[in-house]
């Protein structure tokens, strides 16, 4: 999973000659992105037949729904049924909107806030204080919910198999406030880790102090996979009913990063009392999905077959720039005491570990010499990543040849950092 530095290197003796390098590599006067996991053009190329459906006069579905019209608030039955393999739920508890999972996510959040869920007894919003257990290193717009919303962040850490589960039992069984956990299970932002089995059979039996506790499942990455091993995870609505938490989990994805970033579909699973409160809780927001969207998404798609060759495509395209940007770390940092970096089997991400109180350092170096990053201690709620060591590398966007140099760049601010602490 991680590559590190098995021997240390005398950076401290070699400052002049990389104070030397930096500079030649900032005149050249390079701008280079590596902040942000966006699909590149030539993946939403992949998907430019979208943008000729459905055609004219071709705007029926299932059930003589005319797509042009209003309802349908749980989205297409078509679509329900194309999506329900990924989401890991029958059709009649998925629902399908519009182009965003997180705001799915941020609404479920706001509803409970407002209405409670269907297992509360009053709103969260009533309950005093509510706090959210929330994996590190994560993904800074989970931590921007609940900032934005005043819910308090609890850290815990994630192993190489998920979060530490003695920890998020312990607090979860012991404070009522602990209302939610924030839960990408596959391939997460940005370590690339999946949850073993065991963890997430832990996580669907665990007891809580909250009896309206919810796991917020951003199954982001369920399709995104950057080698010939199609990793699957356990089925968290399955394991939850099994346990006897039917309404525990909420699941999220999205055709964000399958289609197109900017116009794809929402999705949400979770049991049917829940999929009920969601749809109650919708009513008087929307009048109903875009359908046409999801219906040009089913022609297009076909089938969970089509989802994947679509997926093995994308694989085609990005999987080379994860792999250089290994290439180089390998190169460049193997021998770097307290450097590592994963290895992500899917996802889009690579997490870089540098030395202790250094990430602050290499983001500022990185920017003086035209590499964006996303700025150190995102991975961590309110911004404050403790030790100042987790930098997010997000490889899809550049070119090829972009990405080696943002790479070569990043390993470059690396040892800098790394010799003025020395």
């Amino acid at each position: 999973m991680t590559g590190s530095a098995p021997h240390s290197s005398p950076l401290g003796g070699r400052l002049s000659e990389l104070k030397e390098s930096y500079e030649a590599f900032r005149h050249k006067g390079l701008k280079l992105n590596l902040t942000r996991g966006k699909p590149s053009a030539a993946q939403l190329d992949l998907s430019d037949e979208l943008l000729a459906l459905p055609g004219q006069g071709k705007y029926m579905a299932e059930g003589a729904t005319d797509c042009r019209n209003y309802g349908g608030l749980q989205g297409l039955a078509e679509a329900r049924r194309l999506f329900a393999g990924m989401m890991g739920a029958p059709a009649e508890q998925v629902v399908v909107a519009n182009n965003s999972s997180l705001a799915l996510m941020h609404d479920c959040v706001a509803y409970a806030l407002l209405k409670g869920t269907c297992n509360s007894t009053a709103p969260w919003g009533k309950q005093g204080e509510i706090a959210f257990l929330c994996p590190v290193p994560g993904y800074d717009r989970h931590f921007r919910i609940c900032e934005d919303y005043g819910i308090r962040m609890i850290s815990v850490a994630m192993g190489e198999d998920g979060p530490e589960m003695e920890e998020v039992e312990r607090l979860a069984n012991a404070d009522a406030s602990i209302k939610g956990m924030w839960c990408m299970p596959k391939y997460s932002n940005p370590t690339g880790i999946t949850f073993s089995e065991a963890v997430i059979e832990r996580l669907a039996k665990m007891k809580t102090a909250a009896p309206d506790f919810r796991l917020f499942w951003d199954n982001a990455y369920a399709v995104h996979h950057l080698t010939d091993e199609r990793v699957e995870i356990a089925n968290i609505l399955e394991l939850c009913s099994r346990h006897g938490h039917a309404n525990r989990a909420l699941v999220f994805a999205s055709t964000s990063k399958i289609t197109l970033a900017g116009a794809g579909l929402g999705l949400f699973a979770a049991s049917k009392e829940n999929v009920k409160w969601m749809l109650a809780r919708m009513t008087p927001r929307t009048i109903g999905p875009d359908k046409l969207n999801q219906w040009r998404h089913v022609l297009f798609l076909k089938n969970e077959a089509g989802i994947l060759e679509l997926m093995d495509q994308h694989r085609a395209l990005i999987a080379a720039k994860f792999q250089k940007v290994l290439e180089i770390f390998d190169a460049r940092l193997a021998r770097v005491t307290d450097v590592s970096w994963t290895r992500p089997k899917g996802g889009y991400f690579v997490s870089l570990q540098v030395p202790k109180g250094c990430a602050r350092r290499v983001v500022e170096l990185a920017q003086g010499a035209g590499i964006e990053l996303t700025p150190a201690g995102a991975t961590h709620p309110y911004g404050k990543d403790p030790e100042d060591r987790t930098i997010r590398i997000a490889p899809t966007f550049p070119d090829l040849q972009e990405v080696a140099q943002a790479a070569e760049g990043v390993a470059l601010c690396v040892l800098l950092a790394a010799a003025e602490k020395a």
